[in-house]
């Protein structure tokens, strides 16, 4: 949805009525604002018509669809699925509806999808992708995520893809790589992002200041915790860890070799208190 300040929303509909009202030509009016002389006369009318309420944005949803699919057919098909807990073609078939009809009704009325029902009582067993679940922290510092992203250099005229394999001989390693460096605020997402030759400790480090001034800039005058995963840049660079003391902040790995170790179950300890034996195989 566009924001209230965009070109021709209400804002820029009342500016061209404004100046047209002022004595400017529709035409140079619509020139300025960057529309066209049709649009501009449409909302001239629509203000004439109506008033400023005119001027305010309309469904774009027609007054009548004569074939959209009858309520009773959406009822039959929603009771179908429900009860029978089969696919669009199958229902499709039985009700003699088309297959993408089904669909998109099933869709519409947002019904679980078949995997994630129980096949005897038909109760949803699964959540569904995690991701439609939007989890943030309670204030903007509180933590920020950081991370590199590798990318190949491609060469002037582009790779293999657009030229062809025998027009770009294989040159594995020579044109290099680009690391975008970016951090993003866990409860804003407000990110920053910065390209460099490489990801050693000292550029992490430098970039996680840089970081830490752009948020400040943006009203983020604390950081409390940083969260990365084990990269050595991360975890053993003293410039990295010298970095975070001098903000502050914590750190925080997304993944711990010692806590997944004890998170898997320990074999016996034969009485005695000697070495467990093991199987050679084969």
């Amino acid at each position: 949805m566009a924001h209230a300040n965009a070109r021709l929303t209400v804002h820029g509909r009342m500016l061209l009525v404004q100046r047209v009202v002022a004595g400017h030509r529709p035409a140079d009016a619509a020139h300025q604002l960057g529309c066209s002389r049709a649009t501009a006369y449409k909302w001239l009318r629509r203000f004439r018509e109506e008033g400023p309420s005119g001027l305010a944005d309309r469904p774009s949803r027609p007054h009548r669809c004569p074939h959209r699919t009858p309520q009773a057919t959406v009822r039959r098909i929603l009771w179908a699925r429900a009860t029978h807990r089969r696919g669009a073609d199958w229902i499709g078939a039985e009700l003699g509806v088309a297959a993408s009809t089904v669909g998109r009704v099933i869709a519409r009325h947002r019904m679980p999808l078949l995997r994630d029902l129980d096949a005897l009582t038909g109760e949803p067993v699964r959540q569904g992708p995690v991701s439609r679940v939007r989890y943030e922290r309670e204030r903007p510092g509180e933590l920020i995520h950081i991370d590199v992203k590798k990318l190949g250099r491609i060469r002037e005229g582009g790779g293999w893809r657009a030229v062809g394999r025998a027009a770009a001989p294989s040159a594995r390693g020579t044109l290099g790589y680009d690391y975008v460096h970016s951090a993003v605020d866990d409860h804003s997402r407000l990110a920053y992002s910065e390209i460099h030759p490489d990801e050693r400790g000292v550029t992490c480090a430098g970039f996680l200041t840089r970081a830490a001034a752009f948020f400040n800039s943006h009203g983020i005058t604390r950081i409390e915790a940083v969260m990365s995963d084990n990269a050595f840049s991360y975890r053993l660079s003293r410039d990295f860890q010298a970095a975070l003391a001098g903000l502050g902040a914590r750190h925080i790995l997304i993944w711990s070799r010692p806590a997944l170790a004890d998170s898997f179950p320990r074999p016996p300890t034969p009485a005695g208190g000697g070495a467990v034996p093991r199987t050679r195989r084969g």
